[in-house]
């Protein structure tokens, strides 16, 4: 963002350096069309210099430069030019105040581009299961040398022997430790990026992917919901029903309206229908010009007038103004009352000006009636037109003041400063021409968006910079605000006393009582009131549901964001802008618009590439990317660490042989289960994903107590008790009774040769290894949902339920099993073996068993939601 080269006054000399060189103090000397290097302060400047700030700001006009300090805001003075923004006309000479990460630029730009300090949810929770799964491993293995060390190296010590004891440590962490779950929750998390991504939301982190789906707050900018096609409709109607069509009234709005405006109409789109015309321009002037323009030719206007001076709209003046010179006398009947164009000299000026009306309406001291004619403007009138703003404000309107003032000849001073001078000018004297509103409303998916989100339990809010009553009605356009307007709390609800009820400290407020005692009330703050809050307030204001904040700025949006944050509440925040950077670097999620600004893209952790409806897909597949991971954790352990821990537990414990082998484990582990595992990421969400409360992250965990529960012991005890009993059965089958292994520690049966048992052990280990991989097909199928049943949620046969890769998984499995166990060179080398038919078929039943079971589980939680059963459901 900075120019490669640029030229300095050193020493009395100009010499060219390259902008890494510049450092504070130095002399920089700028010329249009130059890119600023750094932030510096004009020491000299032409009276025609102009900057464009708009990658700041977002303002589209370029600002004047200025010697003189214009304000005590670093950021809106105009005695400053800062880093990034271009010089579009004009000269000057500054010195340089700040360079690199001390600009404004530089500032917002290293907030960005830092990455957000701590672990992501999703890595908080694995750290958690990794901490549970590594620590219980570790109890078993110290278990196993405890074992060792206090009886079987005394009782039997030809069993295991130190080298042997090492084996079995190793053996127990891998058949404890789920091998192939980094695997299968980095692919889960990638299939359902790129899920989301076809849904045009863009996940900018895999570990980002399930925040937004327990966020419970959501900040929304109006940028995010409105249209961008502003029409001033409303306003027009009103017009030609009110005025007097036998004088210049409405010729006189028209004119200003058309005059003070920026707005071009394309040429190439001239001969369109003038709602299907191209304008270039910001959407207040589109709209202002369409509106003018339907009142008559605007290109006729500027026939009879010359502009000679423009002093371009901005966030902080909130007014426009331009001044005109007098080209063709016809056009003093269209701008003018005949009482003042009859004295309206050709050396005398036309000010036009158009602003906040709360900013304009002071300096203004005659209006125009509706007989055309210029008459004090007295408070009964001004009265009438509050009356009037505040009824458009209220219905969603942004109302906009257009005015005029005539500049006699005879009082203009010459002097370098043109923009002092007029913008002197313009302070008192005005005359109200009228009033526009603005109509910019929602897109027609919002309030539908709006609802899901609340039937979601997320609360919206929303952020803006239009003024309260405008905000208020946009809100209640959108859904966001559902009272009456009678029943909307302002700033005076909230007491500045502590609250009697919940205490008024953070740590008091937990999200639990948030929700549940709030009332379903709404409240609207503006920007100076959120300045004046406490902490009183604002633990009072975290539990209003319905919220609007107007008139804010990028530090009070930074704010809000850290108080409810540090009120323990999950916040996502939208935004398009550059000033939204910083609010949506710090909100747990930040969700920006494709169309909004690379820096705003860049801090944000999620990009909705199509429109704000993407939201509610956002949430969903937020809460089903956790669901669909809890479901890949709970396949994972009955087979891949409870099963396979328990053969070597026996073995230890009882002098059982091991009847599943290490290599076994890991084939469960890194094939047959993560191939299954992986496409329980494509599972679709199951119906009641968006009428569920955010979960709690401090109480909904990953990996909790009931998922253990449900993997070890209901289908980890199923799976290994089946399996055992078919390892043992068909050994019993084959000459070796049970009563021959039960604590004979490695001692071979005296009916049997020592190849013949080891060959036998083989082909019981593999039976073992079917059992499992037979059995968890079942098993994944009755993990796909947690409450439906199988039949209301089949995994075919029905579009909005199937998840048809489930059977090429099923295939893969087998596929692979049968790869391991008859190929006879790998046979040899790891002692697999091929296992009898009826081996593949007796799991079917074993696993149909399991399915059933689950089936009837699933039943008593959906009869009796607060039964028993519901209490211990994963």
């Amino acid at each position: 963002m900075m120019p490669e080269d640029c030229l300095l006054l050193r020493d009395g000399a100009q010499v060219t350096t390259s902008a890494s060189g510049i450092v504070p103090g130095d002399l920089l000397l700028i010329k249009a069309g130059n890119k600023l290097p750094a932030d510096v302060r004009f020491v000299e400047i032409s009276s025609d210099a102009k900057f464009d700030r708009s990658i700041l700001t977002g303002e589209s006009l370029p600002l004047s430069g200025t010697v003189d300090s214009t304000d005590d805001n670093y950021l809106e003075t105009k005695c400053i030019g800062m880093q990034g923004t271009h010089c579009v006309s004009g000269s000057g000479l500054g010195v340089v105040v700040a360079t690199g990460d001390k600009t404004v630029f530089g500032r917002i730009a290293k907030l960005t581009n830092e990455p957000k300090t701590g672990m992501t949810t999703l890595e908080k929770e694995v750290l958690h299961f990794v901490i549970i799964i590594v620590s219980t491993m570790l109890s078993m293995i110290v278990l196993v040398i405890i074992l060792w060390a206090s009886w079987l190296r005394r009782d039997h010590p030809s069993w295991i022997n130190v080298p042997t004891l090492i084996v079995d440590c190793v053996s127990v962490a891998i058949a404890f430790i789920p091998e192939g779950l980094p695997i299968a929750l980095t692919a889960s998390l990638t299939i359902t990026a790129n899920l989301m991504r076809k849904n045009k939301v863009l996940c900018k982190s895999l570990q980002n992917g399930g925040d937004v789906g327990r966020c419970n707050e959501m900040f929304v900018t109006e940028c995010s919901i409105g249209t961008k096609k502003m029409t001033p409709q409303s306003a027009r109607d009103e017009i030609r029903d009110d005025h007097n069509t036998s004088t210049n009234a409405v010729d006189q709005l028209r004119a200003v309206a058309g005059l003070c405006n920026s707005g071009e109409f394309d040429a190439a789109t001239g001969t369109l229908p003038l709602q299907e015309r191209k304008i270039n321009g910001d959407a207040t002037d589109k709209a202002i010009l369409r509106f003018s323009e339907g009142l008559g030719s605007v290109s006729e206007l500027k026939r009879f007038w010359k502009k000679n001076f423009e002093l371009a709209f901005n966030s902080k003046n909130k007014f426009m103004i331009k001044t005109f010179s007098l080209a063709d006398a016809e056009g003093l009947k269209y701008t003018l009352p005949l009482s003042e164009g009859c004295h309206y000299s050709s050396e005398d000026l036309l000010l036009t000006i158009k602003g906040a009306p709360d900013v304009l309406i002071d300096r203004c001291t005659h209006f125009t009636s509706n007989s055309g004619d210029t008459t004090v403007l007295n408070s009964d009138i001004r009265s009438t037109i509050e009356e009037i703003k505040n009824d458009w404000s209220a219905h969603g309107k942004r109302v906009i003041l257009l005015a005029r003032k005539t500049l006699p000849a005879q009082s203009l001073v010459v002097s370098n400063d043109l923009e002092s001078e007029i913008t002197k000018s313009a302070t008192t004297g005005l005359t109200l021409v009228g009033l526009v509103s603005i109509v910019d409303p929602p897109r027609a998916e919002i309030p539908e968006v709006v609802r899901t989100l609340r039937r979601a339990g997320i609360r919206i809010f929303m952020v803006t910079g239009d003024f309260a009553l405008t905000a208020q009605a946009i809100a209640r356009d959108c859904g966001i605000i559902s009272s009456v307007p009678s029943l909307v709390k302002d700033f005076k609800a909230l007491s500045r006393e502590e609250d009697s009820q919940h205490g008024s400290t953070k740590r008091e407020l937990s999200p639990e009582i948030i929700h549940e005692h709030a009332s379903k009330t709404s409240i609207v703050l503006s920007g100076p009131e959120i300045i004046t809050l406490n902490e009183n307030q604002w633990d009072q204001l975290c539990r209003y549901d319905e919220i609007v904040f107007a008139r804010t700025t990028p530090e009070q949006k930074l704010r809000i964001v850290r108080e409810f944050q540090a009120r323990d509440e999950i916040v996502g925040m939208t935004g398009d802008g550059v000033n939204d950077a910083s609010s949506l670097k710090a909100a747990d999620i930040g969700i920006a618009l494709g169309s909004g600004s690379d820096i705003a893209i860049e801090a944000a952790d999620m990009v909705l590439l199509e429109s704000f409806s993407g939201i509610v897909e956002a949430v969903q597949y937020g809460r089903v990317v956790f669901d669909n991971l809890k479901t890949t954790i709970a396949y994972l352990l009955p087979a891949g660490s409870f099963s396979e821990f328990w053969p070597v537990m026996t073995n230890v414990l009882f002098g059982l042989p091991q009847v599943l082998s290490s290599f076994l484990m890991i084939i469960i582990c890194c094939f047959t289960d993560c191939a299954a595992a992986t496409v329980l990421a494509y599972e679709t969400p199951e119906a009641d994903v968006l009428l569920r409360k955010p979960r709690n992250p401090k109480t909904d965990r990953l990996v909790d107590w009931r998922l253990i529960l449900q993997s070890y012991g209901f289908i980890g005890v199923l799976e290994s008790f089946s399996s055992f009993a078919m390892s043992y059965w068909y050994l019993q089958r084959s000459g070796i009774p049970f009563s021959a292994l039960w604590f004979k520690y490695g001692a071979v049966p005296d009916n049997v040769t020592e190849d013949y048992y080891n060959a036998r052990l083989a082909e019981a280990s593999s039976v073992y290894f079917v059992n499992l991989v037979v059995m968890q097909w079942f098993s994944l199928m009755s993990l796909r949902t947690r409450r439906l049943s199988i039949f209301q949620h089949p995994p075919a046969f029905n579009k909005q339920t199937q998840n048809l890769l489930l059977f090429p998984a099923i295939a893969f499995a087998l596929c692979t099993a049968i790869f391991w166990l008859y190929i006879p060179q790998l046979q040899t080398v790891l002692a697999t073996s091929g296992v009898p038919a009826e081996h593949f078929f007796l799991p079917v039943a074993f696993g149909t068993g399991v399915l059933l079971l689950d089936e009837a589980r699933k039943f008593a939680l959906r009869r009796w939601p607060g039964g028993m059963v519901a209490t211990f459901a994963w």
